[in-house]
């Protein structure tokens, strides 16, 4: 009895953190519709920002906490001003929730460059010497936590009803139109709640510092757990926010305790999919709010970019050329073997690209499929010998049930929901790679994956895998240019556009978003399978979360919707740090930056900015006067 009650109050106080972090989601999200993925980031921000200035500077424990908060809000103010204010009224309302992605990375980033990969941890604000009551050890640190969770709901509550700056909030959460109308500067409550949700953060890095360590990816983790804290308890909903914080903590503590520590992840996310699936709005959320789909649609659709045939046929001849001389000109093998996983994630974001830039489906799960294709394919050929093509085909076929399986089970959602059950799909994943070591090799990754071969023919150096990796790629956007040209190809646009018009045109919607699905999982599968065989390893880091995130990134910078387009961001991404490794320490600082940029500034991506580019160029050139030979002094 003694130990259940030490479990649940272990529970209760990691609940009270995710409550905290669940705050913050909620408090933007009311205020804009948005799920805010920066807000781990903030949370570890605040930390270590209170780390330093009471283990550098000398300052008092509270001061520096208070101080740490301070700047986690000159920051959050900046970065509020400059991207997630801007975003909302020119990103789509679906790719927020990446935008805020883009954020947290940035902030990772920046926190890698300034503090570096080494764990950091506050002391105790009231001492190391626990409480104990009837046997039930509490350490004095979860009094601070407690009543932190407590202050900052009671503060909410008296802020948003006995204030006149909460009225505003509360109005631009129900009506943001008619706040305008009312003299309520809308952009301002954005800023102003995107900040306080930013100082709530902050403060739940704080107070969870001295028991636990802090380094620059655990914001990721925060995030994380706070998102599915709040989609338990109620997008939107502040008591639920508290009541979903307590129960997924109570749920991981029990779980670990009684279940094991590695499936702990994977029991949470399995709830946070079951409620998403079974109720949208969370188990706590009994208030109205605005429905998500209208939110979705009303926003005009960027237009996908288009290039002549005839231009098309040139350019695609010279890029042929490129593409089969390429190797020539690389000076050493670490480049070529950069270039092939250029084009491993390229064929990985051929599928991405079909379900979310030509079907408008936001998927944050790719990469739990490269997972399922990779660890299938290592696990049979190493395990039982099976041939690497005979792997390949076996991960494609559970990847592609598991696809029918999800869309289906997700059908009625749309949005920000089915963001976040693709993303709670692969956290899943993630957990059951990490947990299932005998079939995966755990967190230490499955070992001694042969290279790839067909019969006789072995691929085992970097030269043969990038011609068989160029003419995967060749023949998928064969045939994928040629379905999208289709009927098929047409009707996922105007699915993309406007599913209830496409409906009513008579397009069978689930059919073709089944259909879409498919075609990504089993690009992202293949993509998988591959990367095992040419690294002849596969860890978890290799295929989790963070590669779907960074799959999207490269989607968007090359340019969403444009079948070429992603692999010029692939390239970007993956080039870069190998041609200039000094750089390699900026790069998830680099990839939240241009994340930003490319979403505020050029939507259209890489891709779509040299097409538009050129075209101006040519019709500037087109139009140019003729210089007649009086004015040449001819005559």
């Amino acid at each position: 009895m003694v130990e259940a009650v030490q479990i649940g109050l272990g529970g209760i106080l990691q609940g009270c953190t995710y409550a905290l972090l669940a705050l913050g989601f909620s408090l933007v999200f009311r205020v804009t519709g948005v799920i805010n993925l920066a807000q781990g980031g903030f949370c570890i921000l605040g930390a270590l920002l209170a780390h330093s200035f009471q283990a550098e500077f000398g300052w008092p424990i509270l001061l520096a906490a208070a101080g740490g908060i301070a700047v986690t809000a000159m920051v959050a103010a900046v970065l509020g001003a400059l991207v997630f204010v801007p975003g909302l009224s020119r990103v789509a309302h679906g790719n927020m929730l990446m935008l805020t992605a883009g954020l947290l990375a940035l902030l990772t980033g920046a926190i890698l460059l300034i503090w570096g990969s080494q764990p950091y941890a506050l002391p105790p604000f009231s001492g190391d010497q626990p409480a104990v009551l009837f046997g039930i050890t509490l350490p004095t640190q979860g009094f601070w936590i407690i009543g932190s969770m407590v202050s900052i709901v009671l503060a909410l509550w008296w802020l948003l009803h006995k204030t006149n700056i909460g009225r505003a909030l509360r109005a631009c959460s129900e009506n943001p139109a008619a706040a305008a109308l009312m003299g309520i500067s809308v952009p301002g409550m954005t800023l102003l709640s995107f900040i306080l949700a930013a100082m709530i953060g902050a403060t739940a890095g704080i107070v969870i510092a001295p028991i636990t360590s802090l380094q620059f990816d655990t914001g990721s983790l925060f995030s994380i757990m706070g998102f599915i804290a709040v989609a338990i308890g109620g997008v939107g909903s502040f008591p639920g926010a508290v009541a979903g914080g307590l129960l997924l903590g109570l749920a991981n503590q029990f779980a670990t305790a009684y279940v094991s520590s590695l499936f702990s992840s994977a029991l949470s996310v399995g709830l946070l999919l079951a409620i998403l699936i079974w109720r949208p709005s969370g188990l706590f959320n009994v208030g109205k709010t605005r429905r998500q789909d209208v939110r979705e649609e009303a926003r005009v659709q960027k237009g996908l970019i288009r290039i002549a045939r005839q231009a098309a046929w040139i350019w695609g001849g010279l890029g042929l050329v490129l593409a089969f001389t390429l190797p020539l000109w690389l000076p050493g093998g670490s480049l070529l073997s950069s270039l092939n996983i250029t084009g491993i994630l390229f064929i990985a974001l051929i599928g991405l690209n079909i379900l979310s830039g030509y079907a408008g489906q936001v998927s944050l799960g790719q990469a739990g499929f490269m997972a399922i294709g990779g660890y299938t394919a290592g696990w049979l050929a190493v395990q039982y010998n099976v041939a690497p093509i005979l792997g390949v085909l076996a991960g494609t076929l559970i990847s592609l049930i598991c696809a029918v399986i999800l869309a289906l089970i997700t059908m009625r959602l749309r949005g920000l929901y089915l963001a976040l059950a693709t993303l709670a799909f692969g956290l899943m994943i993630d957990s059951l790679a990490v947990g299932l070591d005998d079939i995966t090799g755990g967190p230490s990754g499955l070992t001694g994956i042969p290279s790839f071969s067909i019969g006789g023919l072995d691929f085992s150096s970097p030269l043969r895998m990038y011609y068989l990796i160029l003419g995967i790629i060749l023949v998928s956007l064969f045939l994928m240019a040629g379905a999208l040209r289709s009927d098929f190809g047409r009707a996922l646009q105007a699915i993309r556009t406007d599913q209830t018009a496409a409906a009513a045109l008579g397009i069978n919607v689930p059919m073709y978003k089944l259909a879409a699905f498919a075609i990504s999982a089993v690009f992202a599968s293949l993509a998988g399978s591959l990367y095992a065989f040419d690294f002849n390893y596969l860890s978890p880091e290799m295929v989790g979360t963070t590669r779907s995130f960074e799959l999207v990134t490269m989607m968007v910078i090359g340019g969403e919707g444009i079948l070429l387009g992603p692999l010029l961001g692939s390239g970007l991404l993956t080039m870069l740090p190998t041609m200039f490794e000094a750089l390699s320490v900026y790069k998830t600082f680099a990839n939240g930056a241009l994340l930003a940029f490319f979403f505020l500034y050029l939507p259209e991506g890489m891709f779509g900015g040299l097409v538009r580019a050129f075209r101006v160029i040519k019709n500037r050139v087109g139009h140019r006067p003729k210089r007649s030979l009086l004015h040449e002094g001819r005559v």
